[in-house]
């Protein structure tokens, strides 16, 4: 049988794929096409709510959830559990087969709270009650941290999101490598590194200031972090995995083929469209950066100095830094949109109730 395009690259490189936000069939569907791995973020539960076909599914899901409790908050965060659940049992066989070292399927809570470790570690520990192969999903921010250190003393798997600059890796990788050492714990641990949200917040920050740039010098900003922060943490031997999101293009995926990384990415208009096209499997990920590119970024933007240099941002710095932000804000806004959701099927409840 002839292999597809995620099939060859698994066979010819370390590169592997997740999928995000996913459907129970997209689910289904990654993993026979070669998946490793899920994320799911603070969109699902709406996406879910809202999509053609799992609507009808995450509403009935919803209806003996709204009989439970009248807190829409709380609602959507029970939901989001019951749907990330049903998720987390397709790829538990993955999880078995390979010892734990595959199959994970990652959660973010509320993104509105986050910025209290206290909410961010009870849901946490609520969350890896579902399944062995629940990974808990926390922002790479001065709470997330917090709440991650304590999480690692008690084995948690993490996934640490909304990293967009070396030195949020750093602080992570460091960290992990502290309380590791003292706890004696060492859970699996990725760092989420988002260079197609980074990319996207960037052309836009650039083209508000009006900075002139060569356009094929900003496309590869993304990708000049990426490979500083991958050969740090190789050259340091920090022991966090790397998982690369935000895909918004195909080459998101193909300019990372080779690199010992994990892409995460929707199905629809990603996973399938890579499977579709079928390209050559090419390892470009160690092509570097030329000077010429690295020199322009370095000049002309300072966002991108933030991002690349090991000092450019302290740790308070991580919460309000621009692509941070960014992606934060439609976590809110999805979240937001999910309990306006709900609070509609709970009108359509008490409006058809005897």
């Amino acid at each position: 049988m002839n292999k597809n395009y995620f099939q060859r690259v698994k066979a010819l490189t370390p590169t592997k794929f997740w999928v995000n936000n996913v459907t129970r069939s997209e689910a289904d569907l990654g993993l026979s096409s070669g998946a490793t791995g899920c994320t799911q973020n603070p969109s699902y539960t709406w996406k879910m709510l809202t999509h053609e076909t799992e609507g009808a599914h995450a509403r009935d899901l919803l209806a003996g959830i709204l009989k439970e409790t009248d807190d829409s908050h709380a609602a959507e965060t029970v939901l989001q559990r019951k749907l990330v659940q049903e998720i987390s049992e397709r790829f538990m066989p993955l999880w078995k087969e390979s010892g734990g070292r595959h199959g994970y399927v990652s959660i973010q809570g509320d993104p509105i709270n986050e910025d209290d470790p206290g909410v961010i570690i009870q849901e946490a520990r609520i969350n890896r009650e579902m399944n062995p192969n629940v990974m808990i999903k926390i922002p790479a921010t001065k709470a997330g941290l917090a709440a991650m250190d304590v999480l690692i003393a008690e084995d948690t798997p993490l996934n640490a999101t909304e990293v967009m600059s070396v030195s949020q890796t750093v602080q992570l990788c460091e960290m992990y490598h502290r309380t590791s050492h003292t706890t004696g714990k060492r859970p699996v641990m990725y760092y989420s590194l988002i260079t197609g949200i980074f990319n996207e917040w960037l052309r836009k920050d650039v083209a508000q200031k009006g900075i002139a740039i060569n356009p094929d010098v900003l496309h590869q900003a993304g990708l000049a972090v990426a490979k500083k922060v991958y050969h740090l943490v190789h050259d340091r031997g920090y022991e966090l995995g790397f998982i690369g999101g935000g895909v918004r293009t195909l080459e998101d995926f193909t300019e990372m083929v080779g690199g010992d990384v994990c892409i995460t990415m929707n199905w629809n208009g990603s996973c399938d469209s890579l499977i579709e096209a079928d390209l050559p499997v090419v390892s470009r990920f160690f092509n570097p950066i030329q000077e010429a590119v690295l020199d322009e970024l370095l000049e002309k933007l300072p966002q991108f100095r933030q991002a690349y240099y090991v000092d450019g941002l302290d740790r308070e710095d991580f919460e309000e830094y621009g692509p941070v932000e960014y992606f934060r804000d439609s976590f809110v806004d999805a979240w937001k949109k999910g309990i306006e959701c709900i609070n509609q099927e709970r009108q359509k409840a008490n409006r058809s109730a005897p």
